[in-house]
């Protein structure tokens, strides 16, 4: 009971946080979903501009993508008792030339640790994308794909994805071992999981 008093008092925290408020181009929404009881952890890397208006994690067509890979509908994907979704930057970073900056490197160190210490259930971490991959799985590297093509050295606890977003669908294109090899395995991890 304390524990989840004080996961509740951090989200809280987490959820008024101003730390990079003068770096925001739309100011700060954390957007964080999280509890004791999940299962499943989503590390992403920030959210975008639609997920920032409407406070929903992976509420676009990026979440779309990754609810179909874990084979799940959204009133699953968004139940907090068992999935968690901790991106590396809880606030939209603003646009880039190349699509949305990376995230502020104020929120992880600030805000990582002290999460993740109340989510002791959790048994699959899904790490999406590079900034999430550099976090978590530091000693792969700094190449998305070879870190995706070596998922099996992580696997069950753990597995690196490419992010789902639509920009990456010639990567999609050029890798059908992803489809074909690992997308099954993610499907049937998170069906175990969530009917246990």
């Amino acid at each position: 009971m304390t524990q989840a008093k004080t996961l509740a008092r951090l989200l809280t925290d987490i959820r008024a946080c101003t730390l990079c408020a003068e770096h925001l181009p739309l100011g700060p929404r954390p957007v964080v979903q999280a509890s004791a009881s999940a299962r499943i952890l989503i590390a992403g890397q920030a959210p975008g501009r639609k997920v920032h208006e409407t406070g929903l994690p992976f509420n676009d067509p990026s979440g779309d993508r990754l609810r179909d890979w874990m084979g799940i509908s959204r009133e699953v994907f968004y139940d907090d008792s068992k999935i968690a979704i901790v991106p590396m930057g809880f606030c939209f970073p603003g646009t880039g030339k190349n699509g949305d900056l990376p995230p502020r490197p104020e929120c992880a160190p600030a805000w990582r640790e002290p999460l993740l210490a109340h989510l002791k259930k959790v048994e699959l971490v899904l790490v999406i994308g590079q900034y999430a991959q550099a976090w978590h799985l530091p000693e792969a590297g700094v190449n998305v794909t070879a870190i995706v093509q070596g998922w099996c050295q992580h696997w069950p606890q753990v597995l690196p994805l490419p992010h789902p977003s639509p920009r990456n669908n010639l990567w999609f294109k050029r890798n059908p071992w992803f489809a074909e090899d690992v997308l099954p395995q993610l499907r049937q991890r998170v069906a175990e999981l969530l009917a246990s």
